[in-house]
């Protein structure tokens, strides 16, 4: 029985022209040989399994030629073609900087440098993953980089050229590996199937070549992994099985849900997924990717970026159809929000099952033009309710109105119902009139509550609520906005830092709608500017102006005499004690 050669190894190319994905790299190589224009040090980059060290080794290899063939290609017949196929050339040297990365390994190879070739004209040193060698071994080997001799040339090769030191990259070409398209790797997967004598679905491959990301020794990788599964017969279902990976009909189930408001299905599709092992967050981002691509398919120019098979293109492009502009828009918004929050949320699930929720209500009758209508609050008292619920009669409550307050002539005309009206009047089947005639009046929250009255009769009364749009500018005493300050703060009960902090920095009134707020230190300073809308939108509430504002600054006196860190505490305690001072100086003491 023969030995087993993985995929990756046995179709591993040997010339320029079976790279794959690398065309214009490879392409001026050839020129550069040709020409005869060869550097002293190359410098290949890129994602893992694109082709730099075997990039290297074919140009290693077409450089020593004794007879190149027209092309630019190595004949692959000569002595030193053969001796590097048969991988006993002594003219080129591969040097893993992974492990051999100290300056002793790199005075071994400089020494090695200055022995010329015996067969061929160039010695070629390959130095692969070169990012991990140290700075001293980097430092070594500047000098002989930057004037090797006539018959040697350096290759390095790296995924992270960022790593490298700049005076490296001065001395080298760069030749940027990029990734290998779908379409490449699908052509080649086809390649070797045909080889192999193995049956496969053009989907099957697509979803191969997405999930080795653009690397071709993951691909052929998964593709061994693939086949030794399915017996020889890749077929789409065995590679999402094998794989576990996400079919394509669940997005199309979800889609078609979400496009007829249908959250309870929606709900019980993503339940269905969860169910199976899929992580919620991949299930998000796939989502996301599944509204992108709708989103290509919407116009044919765009429709060639979307690499998939023909089938399911032709099944994206119908449903793209039934999707607006706007709502793929919307949809991808919402989903790409819950995936930069899904690693922070505590309820995982719950954030999921929003997710699903807001993407059905995108296409909801209340959505688009219907939202942009003024809300209306429906009546909380109907005719229905009061008959089926009658008012048990009790003596009427006067109405009463309360002080106000003096040097505030805006209040005077203006009608108030007292709190305890209001409140007890809840709690029955219809509010109690004030009088005869209509009367408009506005509750402590700033929403205008039009009262009406038809009748003298309480069980025919009817309400009707509404948001009142009207910006509020009532006057108010500096004691009123104090009053209201502490029972904002009093009624904190988990943010004891905040309560604290605004039960001891009380507001100064500066203008008729502006307050500051003079705080001890940073701080508070920050925990006030955190919660700086809650705090306005109560006290506006509250104090009805809408037009308050509020300034926050740390109070220059505190601010020189409290110590927070331990540097000021110490000299806050030197200050005052001049000993302390003569002590520290005296044995040479530092703050630790």
């Amino acid at each position: 029985m023969d030995n087993y050669i993985v995929s990756a190894r046995k179709y591993r190319p040997m010339t320029f022209n079976s790279v794959v994905g690398q065309r214009s790299l490879t392409t001026t190589l050839k020129n550069a040989i040709a020409s005869g224009k060869l550097a002293h040090a190359y410098l290949f980059c890129g994602p893992r399994g694109v082709g730099k060290t075997t990039c290297a080794r074919i140009f290693a290899k077409t450089i020593n030629c004794l007879s190149p063939a027209a092309d630019g290609e190595a004949c692959n017949q000569c002595e030193s073609c053969v001796a590097f196929n048969e991988q006993r050339s002594f003219n080129i040297h591969e040097l893993d900087a992974a492990s051999n990365n100290s300056v002793d390994d790199i005075r071994s190879l400089i020494e090695q440098v200055r022995i010329p070739p015996q067969i061929g004209k160039y010695k070629v040193y390959i130095i692969d993953e070169v990012h991990m060698l140290s700075q001293a071994a980097f430092n070594a080997f500047l000098k002989t980089l930057e004037e090797p001799p006539h018959h040697a040339i350096f290759i390095l090769a790296t995924t992270e050229k960022h790593k490298i030191l700049p005076t490296i990259l001065s001395r080298c070409q760069i030749y940027d590996f990029s990734r290998i398209t779908i379409k490449d790797t699908v052509e080649h997967l086809q390649y070797v199937a045909s080889q192999e004598n193995v049956t496969t679905e053009p989907e099957a491959l697509n979803v191969l070549a997405q999930k080795a990301d653009g690397g071709m020794r993951d691909a052929l990788s998964i593709f061994d992994q693939v086949v030794s599964f399915t017996g020889g017969n890749v077929t789409y279902k065995a590679v999402i099985e094998n794989l576990n990976v996400l079919d394509y009909e669940y997005y199309f189930k979800l889609t078609d849900c979400i496009l007829a408001n249908n959250v309870v299905d929606a709900l019980l599709i993503l339940n269905e997924i969860l169910s199976k092992g899929f992580d919620g967050n991949n299930v998000i981002t796939g989502i996301a990717s599944h509204f992108r691509d709708l989103l290509l398919c919407k116009d044919a120019r765009t429709a060639d970026l979307f690499e998939v098979g023909a089938s399911i293109r032709e099944r994206y492009i119908d449903t793209a159809k039934r999707c607006s502009n706007e709502f793929l828009y919307k949809a991808i918004d919402i989903v790409n929000q819950s995936d930069l929050n899904y690693r922070l949320s505590r309820n995982k699930r719950l954030l999921s099952d929003l997710t699903i929720i807001r993407l059905c209500q995108l296409s909801s009758p209340q959505s688009g033009e219907d939202q942009k209508k003024k809300q209306v609050i429906e009546p909380v008292f109907s005719k229905a309710n009061a008959e089926s619920n009658p008012v048990q009669q009790q003596p009427q409550q006067p109405v009463t109105r309360p002080q106000v307050p003096v040097g505030n002539p805006q209040q005077a005309n203006k009608p108030v119902i007292s709190t305890r009206n209001i409140s007890e009047s809840v709690p029955q089947s219809a509010p109690k009139p004030l009088s005869s005639n209509p009367a408009k009046t506005t509750s402590s929250l700033g929403l205008g509550i039009s009262i009406s009255a038809f009748g003298q009769k309480k069980e025919e009364e009817k309400t009707e609520v509404e948001i009142n749009t009207e910006s509020l500018n009532e006057r108010f005493t500096p004691l009123q906005l104090i009053n209201e300050w502490k029972s904002y703060a009093e009624g904190l009960i988990e943010e004891h830092h905040l309560k604290n902090t605004m039960l001891n920095c009380l507001p100064n009134l500066l203008e008729n709608t502006l307050f500051e707020v003079v705080v001890n230190n940073p701080v508070q300073e920050q925990r006030l500017a955190e919660n700086r809308m809650a705090i306005l939108t109560k006290l506006r509430a509250q104090l009805r102006n809408t037009h308050l504002r509020m300034e926050i600054r740390i109070s220059q006196d505190n601010e020189k005499k409290l110590a927070f860190t331990p540097a000021e505490k110490f000299n806050l305690m030197m200050e005052e004690n001049e000993s302390l001072r003569r002590l520290k100086d005296e044995f040479g003491l530092e703050l630790s």
